[in-house]
C-alpha cells in the first residue's frame, strides 16, 4: 500500500522557499491523489477464487468495475488518503498563518523602502510620458506566499474534489463531499486519541 504523506518540518524558511513549499505538495499530490486509479486497483484482490481458464475467453473491458473490499477501502482512506491529505491541510494552514504574521526577517524591506523613497523624490511630467508617473512597488514576500497559498488552495480543493469522485465510485462511499468526509475521520482520530 502507498505510504501517506509526511508532514516536513515545519518553519517560516519553509514556507517562504516557493520552491520547497511546492515541491511538497506537487509530490504528495503525485503520490496519492494523481494515482488514485492506481492505488484503488491494488486494493482489488486478484483471484480471490482461483484462476478460472473460462475467464480468459472474455475480455473484460474496464478493470474499475471489479469490487473493493470496503475494509480494504476503509483502510486506505484512514491509513493514507486522509492523513495526506491532512498534512497538505497543515502545511497550508502554517504557512497562511506565516503570510499573515508580521516577517521581520524580510531580506527586501531596506530595498523597497529606498524605491519607494527614490519615487518620491521624482519628478514626472504626464504631459510628456503618461506613462512616468506609474508606480509598481514591489510586493513584500508575505504578500507573495499568501497568493500563493490561495492558488494552491484552489489546486487542493480541485485535486481534491477529483480523488473523492474516484474513491466514492469505486469504494461505494456515501459522503457527498471530500471536506465532510476528512472532518468525519479528523474527528474520530480526536475521539481514539482522547
Amino acid at each position: 500500500m502507498t505510504e501517506p504523506s509526511a508532514q516536513p518540518n515545519l518553519t517560516p524558511q519553509f514556507c517562504f522557499s516557493t520552491v520547497a513549499l511546492r515541491d511538497f505538495l506537487r509530490i504528495s499530490r503525485g503520490a496519492i491523489d494523481d494515482s488514485i486509479t492506481q492505488n484503488l486497483n491494488a486494493l482489488v484482490t486478484p483471484a480471490q477464487s482461483g484462476f478460472d481458464p473460462a475467464s480468459t475467453s472474455v475480455r473484460i473491458p474496464r478493470a474499475s468495475n471489479r469490487p473493493i473490499d470496503p475494509r480494504a477501502c476503509q483502510v486506505f482512506k484512514d491509513q493514507v488518503l486522509f492523513p495526506s491529505w491532512q498534512a497538505r491541510s497543515d502545511v497550508l494552514t502554517y504557512c497562511a498563518y506565516v503570510a499573515t504574521s508580521p516577517d521581520p526577517d524580510d531580506p527586501d524591506v531596506a530595498l523597497r523602502a529606498a524605491e519607494t523613497e527614490k519615487n518620491r523624490e521624482r519628478v514626472v511630467d504626464e504631459r510628456l510620458d503618461p506613462y512616468s508617473g506609474r508606480y509598481f512597488p514591489r510586493e513584500p514576500r508575505t504578500e507573495m506566499l499568501a497568493n500563493l497559498l490561495r492558488q494552491e488552495r484552489s489546486v487542493e480543493s480541485i485535486v481534491r474534489s477529483r480523488t473523492w469522485g474516484l474513491v466514492r465510485e469505486r469504494c461505494g462511499d456515501n459522503f457527498q463531499d471530500a471536506e465532510e468526509a476528512l472532518n468525519k475521520w479528523r474527528g474520530e482520530r480526536e475521539r481514539r486519541s482522547s
